[in-house]
């Protein structure tokens, strides 16, 4: 770093290390930072949600420091799949851009085929029928692609998938001609630069004809000349998707691609719906720079940095944060960590005003994972996660490793762990409570409403899920005994009254699992229009609200402060609930599978769930619907 800050024309970089080392440190980088003349910020479309809000600020500190030694650099975003490059390239930086979208790469015909695992023999959860795992799919498919000299890469979400899928596929190789199974291997994040340079050279030569990979290939290698992939499951977003099917054919020749579907609704719904993912735009990167949350430390950051005036608040576009700021300072004034002087707002705490903010981090301090032979610490969760992923008898991968939790520590936020290959996985189940805050936005529905606002979110883990692997075979539900924990949020909601529910000719005793089930199904759709995960948000449904006095269905953010993705959910809802309503409707199951209605989160089991219900009731909403 030393010589980086002495001598460095270039540097290359992560918000982590922006925020952690160089903008607290600014003073030592003021040779730098004075000459600076261009801040490039690549693959822009990966910061959206929480991370996206903090990156957003991280790069107006960025700014405001450079100001101080009178450099103003030009910042150059580059993405190929983003959509609105202006607007969300200026909702990142905070400042006036102009989009270049003139393509001029050169590319080969592409095939997309769209693959829907067969049904299989067993029965989940409630005799639900079940599909074959999309892991054990796409081995078989990167098999018979490698035999037949096909360069294809396998992209698969978690590390211990890419090294089921490479093992799996080498196996099946194997039978067929002893040894061929060197030509497939797995790759994942944490390699060392010289074996993923290895891994490219023997892609390029031929040695390696099959590449099982998470996306840390797709950030961080360079390959051409690769024929086919494979996508294991939707990877959250279309313009995820083209990312990762944009690694075939890029010397030009022809290539195929295959979105092979894990069993969700919203896998399910784009293989019966290709136009939801051909000739579409791909979706906004959807994020909240001024969620208070994340904001406020942020403030606390840069007052440590250099103090707040008047002019960082102001109402212009010179204004780093603006005035919606404003009352967070006085918050954080009111609260001893900034203190008012003539210069502006200083910090006052004794702590490193950067630890108040992590990155990538839902909030609160982190569990570590120890492993409890040997006392070494493996790794960390985010404390908002670890009741639904370290619980006692959790399965746990690690960098490729398995463990199972022994204890979860809650007062000393450790979970010990064991390594162990159980031959099962698990997930955990909880029951939501909610309550209303604020209605911050609403729109009639006919005799319905739609409505977005502030909540209150009680979650607690109940019991979990064990599952076969790979087959996902439903083995048994463990009790948990975890306290409440709450959340203060966003939600986007909507009310039907008894009238309309009537005409619906829905029994009362009906209307609990058609809510329940039109939850669950408008959750798993929702990443179709907005950049999240379903893992990001969650849900509620009840047939009386005490807030509302009406049958309501709430779908919230998973973080605190909200993320942006339920307010992007409101403005989109038509089309958001229509999509809903016909992968509900076009599932072939008779009373609702993981395809349609079920849910991997559920705490309730599943229970009670009305497929024909929430088509009905989806309907009767649609049609109020303005426009």
């Amino acid at each position: 770093r030393d010589w980086a800050r002495d001598h460095a024309e270039y540097v290359l970089t992560n918000p982590d290390m922006l925020h952690h080392a160089l903008l607290p440190s600014h003073a030592r980088w003021a040779r730098f930072l004075t000459q600076l003349q261009y801040v490039v910020v690549d693959e822009c479309h990966h910061y959206r949600g929480v991370f996206g809000a903090h990156v957003a600020l991280v790069l107006r500190r960025l700014r405001r420091v450079c100001a101080s030694y009178g450099a103003f650099p030009t910042f150059v975003l580059a993405s190929a799949t983003v959509a609105d490059p202006a607007v969300s390239a200026r909702r990142l930086v905070g400042l006036p851009v102009h989009a270049v979208t003139e393509d001029a790469s050169a590319r080969g015909p592409l095939a997309l085929a769209l693959w829907e695992p067969p049904l299989t023999s067993l029965q989940g959860e409630n005799a639900a029928p079940v599909r074959r795992s999309v892991t054990a799919e796409v081995a078989d498919l990167l098999a018979d692609l490698v035999a037949s000299g096909v360069r294809t890469l396998a992209f698969v979400r978690s590390r211990a998938g890419a090294e089921a899928v490479a093992l799996t596929a080498g196996r099946h190789l194997d039978e067929v001609e002893p040894g061929a199974s060197a030509a497939v291997a797995s790759y994942r994040g944490g390699y060392l630069p010289e074996d993923r340079r290895e891994l490219e050279r023997a892609l390029r030569d031929g040695r390696l004809l099959g590449v099982a990979a998470t996306n840390a290939l797709e950030l961080g290698i360079d390959i051409s000349g690769l024929d086919a992939v494979l996508v294991a499951g939707f990877p959250g977003t279309r313009a995820a998707l083209w990312q990762q099917v944009g690694r075939a054919g890029r010397a030009g020749g022809e290539a195929l691609a295959v979105l092979v579907a894990r069993d969700d609704p919203l896998d399910t719904y784009l293989v019966h719906h290709p136009e939801a993912l051909v000739g579409r735009p791909v979706e906004a990167t959807v994020f909240d720079p001024l969620n208070p949350y994340v904001l406020g430390p942020h403030l606390c950051a840069a007052a440590a940095e250099l103090p707040l005036t008047d002019q960082d608040l102001a109402d212009d576009e010179r204004a780093v944060f603006g005035p919606a700021a404003r009352e967070g300072v006085d918050a954080l004034t009111a609260a001893g960590l900034l203190r008012q002087r003539p210069a502006g707002w200083f910090w006052t705490d004794r702590r490193r005003a950067t630890d108040l903010a992590d990155l990538r981090s839902t909030g609160g301090r982190p569990f570590e994972l120890v492993e409890q032979v040997t006392g070494r610490v493996v790794g960390t969760v985010d404390a908002g996660s670890a009741h639904g992923t370290v619980h006692e008898g959790a399965v746990y991968v690690h960098q490729g490793d398995t463990y199972v939790v022994d204890e979860l520590d809650l007062e000393e936020h450790v979970a010990l762990l064991h390594l162990e290959t159980p031959g099962h996985s698990t997930s955990a189940r909880e029951v939501t409570d909610i309550a209303i805050l604020g209605r911050e936005r609403h729109e009639a529905w006919g005799r319905c409403e739609l409505a977005f606002g502030s909540v209150r979110v009680t979650h607690q883990v109940v019991s979990f899920l064990k599952r076969r692997v790979p087959s996902g075979e439903v083995l048994g539900e463990e009790p948990l005994d975890l306290p409440p924990r709450s959340l203060d949020t966003k939600a986007v909601w909507w009310t039907v009254p008894p009238d309309v529910l009537e005409r619906t000719g829905l029994a009362a005793a009906d209307l609990p699992g058609a809510a329940h089930a039109a939850e669950h199904a408008s959750i798993g759709l929702l990443p179709l229009i907005a950049t999240c995960d379903r893992w990001d948000i969650g849900g509620v449904s009840t047939a009386l609200h005490p807030d509302t006095g009406k049958l309501t269905v709430f779908v919230h953010d998973g973080h605190p402060g909200g993320a942006g993705f339920t307010e992007h959910a409101f403005s989109v809802a038509r089309t958001w609930l229509g999509a809903t309503r016909e992968a509900i409707a076009s599932c072939p199951c008779e009373s609702g599978c993981p395809s349609c209605v079920q849910s991997p989160k559920c705490g309730n089991g599943n229970n009670p769930l009305d497929k024909a219900g929430a088509v009905r009731f989806l309907g009767a909403l649609l049609t109020a619907a303005p426009g």
